[in-house]
């Protein structure tokens, strides 16, 4: 290998001085500037890395710097802030506790104060009872010296009488117990005797006071509670807009008035009166029944046996809701309390019944009242006269039901449903004399009963007696066997009889008429004739699905 000449020189690369090497051209010349690259290459990178990891060290540094003085300034606000809001609530504080303490110093002034007012009204009421010793003390002593006078003045008084004892003896010559005995003798017979004559003008005076009292009572009674009266009617009148309407409901050959008939158990009227169909029933439930069934069904337009029978079925759902309600108003307006439900159902019932043409609820309630004002008038307790007016005729509600007395039903419809006064069961059982009245509101009921049923215009004696007639007639009815319903119609003169299709047949029908026609004869009063008429239907029925 042949070297050349080569030179060293000094050169400056970004402000760092770098050796540079100058060789001559020789043929050894390109290797030997590749290997000084290589090491100019790698001290110009570690030079150039360190210059690079000097800057960034230097710009961290910075940002260090900065962050910390921006986290300074930060921390310093904060402590700041903090100060402040610390100095806030402990001024805050500050005045509350100032607020406290002078509310605290008034009220212990205030407390100061009437503590020395107190103490004032003391020391005044402590004189008072000084003078008031004193007082006592004087008059203490005077006493005893009156009791001794009096004790001086008594043995005077008992040396007189023995004195003077003495000298009765000697004059009247008789002990002093034979002349007590006479006195006494003479005070009896003189006693005896006034006593007498002073029993008989307490009583005759008591009786007259006693008879005019009770009117007074009687008259303000009735004057308090004037109601009217309306007596009930046995036929009620339908508006119908036409004629055409008229048609439809009495149907082809008369099917739907016969229909509505027998689904309600009424008589349906109809003449040539135009735009009115009557109905008329003695019971006034079933009219009820059969006249809105025949509102709704003019309402309606549709009249044909299954929407009658329809109709008549949701009628009668309806009017137990409304026995119901009957019930429940006549209570809060009598003001009752604690009755049970079925007892509230039954009052609701009387409002659909009459006696001697008089709605039976309005009746009660008349004598709930009257009941309250005679027993207020005499002292006793008017609620429980209330209470036994209410419930008095009870029993007519269901005494077309079941056999006996309404007031021996009536008892023990309202002891089986949790009536427990006594005063109440009394009245019930007893308010027409069936039995003895023990408490003296049952009499006071039967008072007011009676000024209730005889006011002028509120009871019919006819009706009574007509409907007691109707209700028997369809009694014999039913007592038939394989009848389902029995219906009076037409004022009496007709009963419709409704049986089983399936247990009686067509002879039986008639044979059933025919026992009850003749029943009819022997046990009823009755004008002209009465028409049985039994009806033995088949229906078949089939549902599509």
């Amino acid at each position: 290998m042949r070297g050349g000449p080569c030179a060293l020189r000094v050169g400056n690369l970004m402000g760092v001085p770098v050796p540079v090497l100058l060789v001559a051209v020789s043929p050894l010349a390109p290797w030997l500037a590749a290997i000084l690259g290589i090491v100019a290459g790698s001290v110009l990178g570690w030079i150039l890395h360190g210059i690079l990891t000097s800057n960034t060290l230097r710009r961290a540094r910075a940002d260090a710097e900065q962050l910390i003085r921006a986290a300074t300034v930060e921390s310093e606000a904060a402590r700041q802030r903090i100060e402040l809001e610390a100095e806030k609530k402990a001024r805050e504080r500050r005045e509350t506790m100032d607020r406290e303490v002078a509310q605290a110093t008034a009220e212990i002034r205030q407390n100061q104060a009437r503590l020395a007012k107190r103490e004032d009204n003391l020391d005044k009421k402590l004189e008072n009872i000084t003078e008031r010793e004193a007082r006592l003390d004087g008059r203490e002593s005077e006493i005893k010296r009156g009791e001794g006078e009096l004790q001086t003045a008594q043995k005077e008084v008992e040396q007189a009488g023995a004195q003077v004892k003495e000298r009765l003896k000697e004059v009247s010559g008789m002990t002093e117990q034979q002349a007590k005995e006479q006195l006494f003798e003479e005070v009896r017979v003189d006693s005896e005797h006034e006593a007498a004559v002073l029993t008989q003008q307490i009583l005759e005076e008591a009786e007259s006071q006693a008879r005019q009292r009770s009117r007074e009572i009687t008259i303000q009674a009735i004057q308090r509670y004037a109601a009217e009266h309306v007596a009930d009617s046995t036929v009620r009148s339908i508006r119908i807009t036409s004629d055409e309407m008229k048609g439809r409901i009495i149907g082809r050959e008369g099917r739907n008035i016969r229909a509505l008939e027998r689904a309600t158990g009424v008589d349906i009227l109809v003449d040539d009166t135009p735009g009115v169909i009557a109905v008329s029933c003695f019971d006034p439930i079933r009219r009820a029944i059969a006249a809105e069934s025949l509102q709704k069904l003019v309402a309606d337009g549709r009249v044909h046996p299954a929407r009658i029978e329809e109709v008549v079925e949701q009628i009668k759902k309806e009017m137990s809701e409304r026995i119901i309600k009957h019930g429940q108003d006549a209570i809060l307006e009598a003001g009752i309390r604690g009755l049970h439900p079925k007892i509230i159902e039954a009052m609701g019932k009387l409002h659909f019944r009459t006696s001697y043409g008089q709605n039976v609820l309005r009746h009660s309630m008349e004598v709930a009242y009257l009941s309250q004002i005679i027993a207020d008038q005499l002292g006793l307790n008017g609620a429980i006269a209330r209470r036994a007016g209410f419930l008095h005729d009870i029993g007519k509600a269901m005494d077309h039901e079941m056999e006996g007395t309404h007031p021996a039903i009536g008892l023990e419809f309202a002891r089986k449903f949790g009536e427990k006064s006594e005063a109440v069961l009394n009245a019930i059982a007893g308010h027409h004399g069936d039995i003895d009245a023990t408490t003296p509101y049952t009499p006071i009921v039967m008072a007011a009963d009676a000024i209730s049923g005889a006011r002028p215009g509120a009871r019919r004696e006819s009706m009574e007696m007509y409907v007691k007639r109707l209700e028997h007639l369809e009694a014999i009815a039913k007592e038939q066997p394989n009848v389902k319903q029995a219906h009076a119609i037409q004022a009496g003169r007709e009963v419709r009889v409704i049986v089983d299709a399936k247990k009686a047949d067509d002879a039986e029908a008639f044979a059933m008429a025919r026992r009850i026609a003749k029943r009819v004869e022997e046990e009823m009063t009755f004008p002209g004739e009465i028409k049985v008429t039994v009806l033995r239907e088949v229906r078949a029925e089939a549902t599509a699905r």
